[in-house]
């Protein structure tokens, strides 16, 4: 299938500031793009492109004083399949695991694994170890918290999440992740974008959404606290230890948003000659 992706975001600035935007396509995902993806902005300014530690895409720009726009439309192939779950993937022992996945254990700006570790072995340590146990602490998060768009803020961690019962993606996310990491399974923050495709269309206004990858059976694997079952066409944008590595938009000075819009829809596919030959 054909996936339109977009946005249209308004700031509004005081003075001239420096801004990070982390805004565009994974590169894991580059061989799938239709259409370039590419941040435009108005007024016209000069972007410097760079990839962050984490393998992330970044731009750079300094905005004027007054309103910057940031657009973008493209267009992205997928397979149209749920995505694949890690049903028979085992969890690999702490000391077996690569290098690379072990800053994934460990606590981070939200993600507070020091103060959480003994609530998530009084919850999961009985639970078989790998996917079940993954599924148990999606399952656990997703009916511990009421999705709430009043009830979230910039500051707010997965402890905060767990003792106020409600939040949105990130909070879910950051919740289920401190979880996996106090169970010694590596957990990464993603953030994207994920359309209704094959589910009921929710009333909110589209947004960028939250999710995050566990490591089983040496390999990651998506996973959703939110929506716990495998979805169709969500698309890579950032990954990071939690939601402070991957933020849409860094600004170096005082801002306001002034304007958000996100788009991300299936393409009908036009029927083909043939097709409309054998239909007659």
């Amino acid at each position: 299938m054909k996936i339109r992706l977009g946005y249209d975001i308004s700031y509004s600035l005081p003075n001239p500031t420096p801004m990070v935007l982390m805004l565009n396509v994974h590169a894991s995902r580059l061989g799938d793009l239709l259409q370039a993806d590419e941040i435009r902005t108005d007024p016209l300014l000069p972007l410097h492109y760079y990839y962050d530690g984490f393998g992330n895409r970044c731009a750079r720009l300094v905005a004027p004083k007054g309103k910057l726009r940031l657009t973008c439309t493209t267009l992205i192939s997928d397979s149209g399949k749920p995505e694949a779950q890690p049903l028979d993937m085992p969890q690999i022992p702490v000391q077996e695991l690569p290098d690379e996945t072990l800053v994934y254990l460990q606590g981070s700006r939200y993600c507070e694994t020091d103060r959480m570790a003994n609530l998530a072995w009084s919850l999961f340590g009985k639970t078989k170890e790998g996917w079940p146990r993954v599924l148990t602490i999606l399952e656990w998060v997703q009916k511990h918290l009421r999705f709430d768009y009043l009830q979230t803020r910039a500051t707010k961690s997965a402890l905060d999440a767990y003792n106020e019962k409600a939040g949105v993606c990130r909070d879910y996310q950051h919740l289920a992740i401190t979880f996996c990491r106090c169970m010694n399974i590596p957990a990464r923050y993603c953030t994207g974008y994920l359309g209704d495709i094959g589910v009921p269309a929710e009333e909110t206004p589209m947004d960028f959404s939250a999710w995050f990858e566990v490591y089983l059976g040496g390999r990651w694997f998506p996973v959703d606290a939110r929506h716990v079952k495998p979805r169709i066409g969500r698309v890579l944008m950032a990954r990071g230890r939690d939601a402070a590595d991957v933020p849409l938009a860094s600004s170096f000075g005082y801002h306001w948003l002034a304007g958000f819009k996100v788009v991300t829809e299936e393409v009908a596919e036009r029927p083909t000659v043939e097709a409309i030959r054998a239909i007659g």
